[in-house]
């Protein structure tokens, strides 16, 4: 039994307190209380003389500014259950009007079947939304931004003002009511469908996990009333702790529980391996990596997996990101006086559209996806949405019909919606997990990933011995690797990565065959830690 975490890791973890916490005795810092319940951690907290600024019901907890004086109480009390420094998220992409992408991946077909994502509700926690005609209106003209919750102050009400620029470019890609100058095709991959907007980054990108948790929150409690079913989150943290452990997985595992799909990017810091960030790295969601179509779009053979498209295993060993889809210079809504497109100019179109890459693109293409398969069979639950799109995917494949990438960098392959609504595969996605015993601790799961001797890794047969491992998906049942399409063709790393058998993914890292996190764990570095939504990249 071995379980993948490592040890490079532990200089990141404090068992006594966070490194970047108070200094003086005066100073506090933001935490998050993790109780029995949340009731029970606001106890505590007041206990210590502190006052909760949030509310996290969806992981039972509360944020509290504490001092050292009250943080070392709260850590030796047994009554709450842990303490986490409140992280920063940060959101992340890189900056046509024709867009590309809903007919590389089938949608534009779907669409002209009247396949659009309408009835269908897709929620984007993210830095918020610029109200502009075509994502507050859909095919229909009718106006579909059902909510805007503002997860910083706690409010929910009109308008959301996006400073940023990335909230607005990621919906714009997943439902943009916007038609081509040319063909009259949508440039949304679900135009259709309406649009929930949470706002919990600023307009630097950054959000604290508070407030994430908080969005997160708010969408579970809110999902019937507003009918979401798909919920984007184009943003990734470094993982400090397994999966199970970190209080925004926690949320995001809570929401997929109540029925959500979730989407996240796997981040922009590959290509290295175990690159894959937080929340991608649960098991149970849809992670997305990125391809390019070298500005090429007409010619599929010259597409390629992008450069700082974020690579698995996870450190628990799972199969992430799962699916690729369209990451490179893609074009979205994007307003002249947002901060991307200040920082960015060259990257602005006078016709109010942006260029941009990244996993978080990609991920915004794949909840357009999931909206579509949702408007024309209601009845899929995140575990049978996640088969459908995972088997109907085209791995890259090389001339001789094998993949070009690894199945750690390339997941099933690249999405394609009118594949997957023809799909009617079943049984494919999360076997052997279960979500409910998960968030409850009674067992936690590892994925099939091994590393050999040479430092790479591969999929090996499942293992017991008290840890249990779950294959997950089964990646060679159910679908043909290459079913005759190529988008790939012999393309090679262009800074050394040679992704083969020989090549050692492991330098600085160690996988450890007993190391644990603790129940108790604190962790180091955290308040002030920054993540991104994701971080930005050059165009590919």
């Amino acid at each position: 039994m071995r379980k993948m975490l490592p040890a490079v890791f532990g200089f990141l973890i404090s068992l006594v307190g966070l490194a970047c916490g108070p200094g003086g005795r005066g100073e506090t810092a933001s935490y998050i209380v993790q109780g029995a319940s949340t009731e029970a951690a606001a106890a505590r907290v007041a206990a210590v003389g502190a006052e909760p600024t949030h509310e996290l019901r969806i992981i039972g907890a509360v944020a509290a500014r504490l001092s050292e004086a009250q943080h070392r109480a709260l850590a030796g009390d047994p009554a709450v259950r842990r303490i986490y420094g409140d992280r920063q998220a940060r959101v992340a992409g890189t900056p046509q009007p024709d867009t590309y992408y809903p007919t590389l991946i089938g949608a534009a077909e779907l669409h002209r079947a009247g396949i659009d994502g309408s009835g269908v509700t897709v929620a984007v926690l993210d830095t918020g939304a610029w109200e502009t005609y075509y994502l507050s209106r859909g095919t229909g003209r009718g106006w579909r931004i059902l909510a805007n919750y503002d997860a910083r102050t706690g409010i929910e009400g009109p308008g959301s003002n996006d400073g940023h620029g990335h909230g607005t470019h990621v919906s714009s890609v997943i439902l943009s009511s916007g038609q081509t100058r040319k063909g009259k095709l949508y440039n949304g991959v679900a135009p259709g469908a309406d649009l929930v907007v949470v706002k919990a980054f600023d307009d630097t990108g950054a959000g604290a996990y508070s407030d994430v948790i908080r969005g997160l929150d708010w969408v579970v409690a809110n999902k019937d009333l507003y009918g979401i079913r798909v919920l984007n989150l184009s943003f990734s943290a470094s993982p400090r702790s397994h999966y199970w452990d970190d209080p925004l997985n926690q949320a995001v595992m809570r929401a997929w529980q109540a029925g959500i799909f979730v989407v996240a990017s796997a981040g922009n810091s590959g290509p290295a391996p175990m690159t894959v960030g937080v929340p991608g790295n649960v098991p149970y969601i849809l992670t997305v990596g990125a391809m390019s179509d070298a500005v090429t779009p007409e010619l599929p053979g010259d597409d390629f997996l992008a450069s700082f498209s974020a690579a698995g295993p996870t450190f628990e060993g799972f199969v992430k990101p799962e699916l690729v889809a369209p990451g490179g210079h893609v074009r979205g809504i994007m307003k002249n006086d947002q901060r991307l497109a200040v920082e960015h100019p060259k990257y602005y179109e006078t016709s109010n559209t942006f260029l941009m890459s990244g996993t978080s693109q990609a991920a915004a293409v794949v909840s357009g996806v999931a909206a579509l398969v949702l408007q024309a069979e209601p009845q899929l639950q995140p575990d049978e949405l996640k088969c459908r799109l995972m088997a109907s995917a085209f791995p890259a494949v090389d001339d001789r019909g094998t993949p070009a990438y690894s199945v750690f960098q390339q997941g099933a392959g690249m999405v394609h919606a009118g594949k997957a609504l023809a799909s009617e595969a079943t049984g494919c996605a999360n076997r052997g997990l279960d979500v409910t015993l998960d968030l409850a601790g009674v067992i936690h799961y590892g994925g099939r990933a091994d590393q050999a001797g040479d430092g790479s890794f591969y999929l090996r047969d499942l293992a017991g011995d008290g840890y249990t491992w779950s294959d997950g998906y089964t990646w060679s049942d159910g679908y043909t690797w290459s079913d005759g399409y190529t988008w790939s063709d012999g393309y090679t790393w262009s800074d050394g990565y040679t992704w083969s058998d020989g090549y050692t993914w492991s330098d600085g890292y160690t996988w450890s065959d007993g190391l644990l996190w603790s129940d108790g764990l604190l962790w180091s570095d955290l308040a002030n830690a920054s993540t991104a939504v994701n971080t930005w990249v050059e165009q590919e």
